[in-house]
């Protein structure tokens, strides 16, 4: 029997060496410096995606998935660098200074002819912020009680559309010009409730708002235009082939759904809208 075990254990050793080998060899020569893997964010990075604006701490839904990342790859955090780019730079065509770039880039046919993009490693969804200055944080987390809030919307955006096509609410949905002057438009009760994507929707509970609280979000499956987020790397990068990989990993053995319910749901606070009642 110790015999057996013994053999058991030696065997598992040698799986974890070739796992690892494994996944050294898909990135050997690829990334920017040997032995490190480089990876941008925004300068400054905000929550809920890197939180104080440390990325190296992997606090937050993106600094999370990246070092997720990494470890799929075989790097550990101290083979891990961090460099910072503005958000429209990185999605230029030419050199980058990074191996791979997260911040809420958005998988576009236009951008995908000067830059390369991962598979998607976060699809929207959208939230319902209230105010607690009013009441309406009591509102039911369900169909029934969203559609009897007064909403807000920014004019020309998805979630105007979607208010229509999903919600349908009892009372006309108010248009504003942008984000900040429809959250204002919440704080001056103007409007019962405002529609975002949940990262946003935590970032102006979080940031913007004294007394702003998430009702809820709606299930994946109810938007029909959701945004998918990818990383992005520069214009043929074969390092792509390994990121690509660890992320269909970190979905198959249930990696990305823990960090996402850590950072975006339960871990928020943030309830899934009822939409059958």
């Amino acid at each position: 029997m110790k015999s057996t075990s013994l053999k058991i254990a030696a065997s598992l050793v040698v799986a974890s060496v070739a796992f690892g080998a494994s996944a050294n060899e898909c990135s050997t020569g690829k990334t920017l410096a040997d032995g490190m893997l480089t990876i941008a964010t925004g300068n400054p990075a905000y929550y809920p995606w890197v939180i104080d604006d440390a990325p190296e701490s992997g606090q937050g839904f993106e600094a999370a998935v990246a070092y997720a990342v990494a470890d799929k790859m075989g790097y550990d955090k101290a083979h891990v660098s961090w460099v910072r780019t503005s958000f429209d730079g990185a999605i230029q065509p030419g050199a980058k200074n990074f191996d791979f770039n997260l911040q809420q880039f958005s998988i576009l046919p236009e951008r995908a002819e000067v830059v390369d993009f991962s598979v998607p490693y976060y699809t929207t969804t959208k939230a319902v912020v209230v105010t607690t200055a009013n009441g309406k944080q009591d509102t039911p987390a369900s169909l029934s009680g969203v559609k009897s809030l007064k909403f807000g919307a920014g004019a020309g955006l998805s979630a105007a559309t979607f208010l229509e096509s999903a919600v349908k609410p009892e009372q006309s949905t108010l248009l504003y010009d942008d984000v900040a002057n429809t959250v204002a438009a919440l704080q001056a009760n103007q409007v019962d409730a405002v529609i975002f994507d949940l990262p946003t929707a935590l970032f102006v509970t979080a940031v913007q708002m004294d007394n702003g609280k998430i009702l809820g979000q709606f299930p994946t499956d109810v938007n029909d235009s959701p945004d998918h987020f990818g990383m992005v790397f520069a214009k043929g990068n074969p390092l792509k082939s390994c990121v690509d990989t660890a992320l269909a990993e970190m979905k198959s053995d249930g990696t990305m759904v823990a960090i996402e319910d850590k950072w975006l749901a339960s871990g928020a606070g943030v309830p899934v809208i009822d939409m059958s009642k």
